[in-house]
């Protein structure tokens, strides 16, 4: 967590050796990103930008009940999974979606009934090695 600004210390000083520490310890080795162009970047901002992002983001899940959402974001999340570029990064995408698909088994979401289980991480990394060889 985040510490809080000691009185009487320069902001800058503060963010800044908030940054060094953070660096430090590795926290910005091996981002999903590192590398890559900022997305839009460049790109001039129409009016209303960010809701237009958040409803693409969204893939027309708005309104839907909460189970067709889980099953939207676990078939997302297998093709995040599946293109992930190590198999850590591959087993937190599914450890997460399996902690909601899980919860959900625990306590039915309202809507259609969920018809989805947990994913075969295993499974899913044999499958994975079997897609990037044929790249």
């Amino acid at each position: 967590m985040t510490q809080r600004k000691p009185h009487g210390t320069d902001f800058e000083t503060w963010v800044d050796r908030q940054i060094r520490e953070a660096q430090e310890r590795g926290e910005f080795e091996n981002l999903p990103s590192a590398g890559k162009p900022l997305p839009g970047a460049g790109e001039p901002l129409e009016e209303d930008w960010w809701i237009r992002r958040k409803v693409r983001e969204e893939e027309g899940t708005t309104g839907l009940p909460p189970s067709l959402v889980l099953r939207k974001r676990a078939e997302t999340a297998r093709a995040r999974a599946l293109a992930a570029r190590t198999d850590d990064e591959a087993r937190a995408i599914i450890g997460e979606v399996n902690a909601e698909i899980l919860e959900a088994l625990r306590k039915p979401l309202s809507g259609p009934p969920l018809a989805l289980m947990p994913f075969d991480v295993d499974e899913l990394l044999r499958e994975r090695k079997g897609t990037s060889r044929g790249a």
